[in-house]
This record gives structure tokens, C-alpha cells and sequence, in this order.
């Protein structure tokens, strides 16, 4: 499987472009699209699930063009929006049940096995029988994913899935990506949450301000910040200049002040060593310092 988007634009009636020549490639496997809130990935998202039309550019799935396969493209596709809505009525097995039958499975059998098999899946069998409505956020999230995988689509696109979570669902819904993402399926995964990514994704790309400002692995993204993420002592009454002159990504109090980690192409103004960057530490960098690059004239 793969997709491939070609200079895609999109500009809303007010004028508010919000992309801006986006061109990537997805294969097989798990992709993270990383962004801040705004930078445009629910657009991206919504085009690719024939829920907006682009401006002008084109995207292709398989070599099939989106604008002209639209119905056998979205065929191929599950997809957990961001604000994922279900019927609060219907119990959890009924909702998975009809959307197996929105899927095209028309056999009684055939969806209630579909349906069974999802529930287990997800760690939701126990409450098959409870109001979707009734279950926490972190269950209706992975009903979410639920809906979105029935059938077996070639291609899952999640919205900011683990945005509200506690910890332990976090990684549950990480874990149910990645158990996905072994078939031959793309998975995108559109957050603004560096955990997600450096969790589970082989591939990425930075969107920021509708264009993108980065593509390729985790590792390499990170390789960006190597010598720029130090770590310092920092006195108590100065630990505010510190705060206005550099990002800081982590304070420790100790008993003279604390243990500062923060981003800095050079230890200018203060006394650091090196340490080993990680996403969270690249991300910051990027945005920073790389970032304010791309709107330059």
C-alpha cells in the first residue's frame, strides 16, 4: 500500500490557507504526521477521507486517484476522527454491529463474528452490553478504533487518539496501533503529542503552519538536536532569566537550585554538558530554532 500526495492546497472561504504545497509519500506501516494544535493536520486528515475537497493538488492511493476513485478509495479506508460521535443509545455491540453493516458486511454471522473479534481486540468484550454513552473516554476511544478497523481497511487514519487519556489508556490504544500497523496496512497517526510518536511510528513528518517541515524517521529527526539539548545547574534567583532566554524542558529543585535540562544551540550564558537527545527534546529544538526558517521570504 501507499500513498502519495502531490503539492495539495487547501484554502477555506475565508481565505485561511491552511495548507500549503504539502507533498508526502506513506507506505506500509505506521505514520506520524506531528504538528501543533492548528498546523493543519485535521485538514489533511479530512481530505484524505473524501470529507474536504483540496484547493488543487492531488493525492493518488495504490496509483488510484482520490479526486476521480473517491468511492473505491474511501472503501479502503477506516478513519477515527478527532471528535469520534456514536449513537449514546445504542449498546457498545450495537454500534460495532452497525457499523460492520455501513462496511458492507451483510451477513448476520459474518458481523456478529466481526463484531466479537473487535471486541476482543480492544479489551471491550466484558462490556459489550453497556451504552456507549456509559463508558469512560479511554473505552469509547478504542470503540473508536473499533469502528475504524471493521472490515480490515487497507488504510487507518486516527485523529489525535490519545488526546485526554491517562497513561495506562495511552498506551493500551499505542499498543492496539502497533498490533495493527504488523499487516499490510498504512496507519497514520495525526497528533500533536510527541509520545504517540516516538512510541510506535517508523516514519513521520512535521506539519507546522500548513506545509511541511520535515520528513523521515524518528531517529533522524532527533539527530537535528544532537549538541543542542544540555543539561545545568541553575540558582534559585536565576532560574527566571534562564526561563526567558532559553526553552526549558525539565527542572529538578535541589538544595542549592535545581537541575535545569533545556534546548540551546551553544552553552552560551551558562555552564552544561551534552546529553542525548529524544523526540520530545528534537521537537522542541525544531520548533524553536529550524521552524521560523520555512515562512522566511
Amino acid at each position: 500500500m501507499d500513498i502519495s500526495i502531490q503539492n495539495l492546497n487547501k484554502i477555506y472561504k475565508n481565505k485561511h490557507q491552511a495548507l500549503k504545497n504539502v507533498s508526502l509519500d506513506i507506505n506500509s506501516g505506521m505514520f506520524g504526521l506531528l504538528g501543533p494544535n492548528g498546523a493543519g493536520k485535521s485538514t489533511l486528515m479530512k481530505i484524505l477521507v473524501t470529507l474536504l475537497e483540496p484547493s488543487s493538488g492531488t493525492i493518488k492511493v495504490n496509483g488510484a486517484d482520490l479526486e476521480k476513485n473517491r468511492k473505491q478509495v474511501r472503501a479502503m479506508m477506516g478513519y477515527l476522527p478527532q471528535d469520534f460521535r456514536f449513537f449514546a443509545k445504542l449498546k457498545t455491540y450495537e454500534f460495532l454491529d452497525y457499523a460492520a453493516s455501513l462496511a458492507g458486511i451483510n451477513s448476520r454471522k459474518e458481523r456478529r463474528d466481526e463484531v466479537e473479534r473487535l471486541l476482543e481486540d480492544v479489551g471491550l468484550f466484558e462490556v459489550r452490553n453497556r451504552f456507549a454513552g456509559k463508558l469512560s473516554g479511554g473505552m469509547k476511544r478504542r470503540l473508536g478504533i473499533a469502528q475504524a478497523i471493521v472490515g480490515d481497511p487497507k488504510i487507518v487514519i486516527v485523529d489525535e487518539p490519545t488526546t485526554g487519556l491517562d497513561p495506562e489508556e495511552r498506551i493500551r490504544f499505542r499498543n492496539i496501533l502497533a498490533d495493527l500497523s504488523q499487516k499490510d496496512v498504512i496507519i497514520i497517526l495525526s497528533t500533536h503529542i510527541v509520545g504517540d510518536i516516538s512510541s510506535t511510528c517508523n516514519q513521520m513528518a512535521l506539519l507546522n503552519e500548513g506545509q511541511i517541515q520535515f520528513t523521515g524517521s524518528p531517529d533522524e529527526f532527533i539527530r537535528l538536536s544532537e549538541g543542542k539539548v544540555w543539561k545545568t545547574q541553575v540558582a534559585f534567583d536565576d532560574m527566571e532569566d534562564i526561563k526567558q532566554k532559553y526553552p526549558v524542558i525539565t527542572t529538578i529543585p535541589g538544595a542549592n537550585g535545581y537541575e535545569v535540562e533545556l534546548i540551546s544551540p551553544s552553552a552560551n550564558g551558562f555552564q552544561g554538558e551534552n546529553i542525548m537527545p529524544n523526540l520530545e527534546h528534537a521537537y522542541v529544538y525544531f520548533m524553536e530554532y529550524e521552524s521560523n526558517k520555512f515562512n522566511r521570504p
